[in-house]
């Protein structure tokens, strides 16, 4: 079973993909996070992404081995 993550956006309009795996505890660090794409081990809106600063906005799922992260606008609650 995957884990389901969300993650608010707050003021911004987007979110690098490797700051938001480490963001969310995905990846433990910012180098890491970029080995997980490097390795073409993540997915977003179900294609594969090698971009590691992609940039991911308000309804995006972002992918991986045992978790799905949806990205959302404004702040949580």
């Amino acid at each position: 079973m995957s884990q389901k993550i969300d993650f608010y956006l707050e003021d911004h309009t987007y979110i690098a993909l490797n700051d938001l795996l480490k963001m969310v505890g995905v990846a433990d660090s910012g180098g890491s996070a970029k080995h997980m794409v490097a390795e073409g081990l993540i997915n977003v809106n179900g294609a594969l992404e090698l971009r590691k600063t992609a940039k991911i906005v308000d309804g995006s799922k972002v992918t991986g081995q045992g978790f799905e992260i949806l990205v959302h606008a404004g702040f949580e609650g």
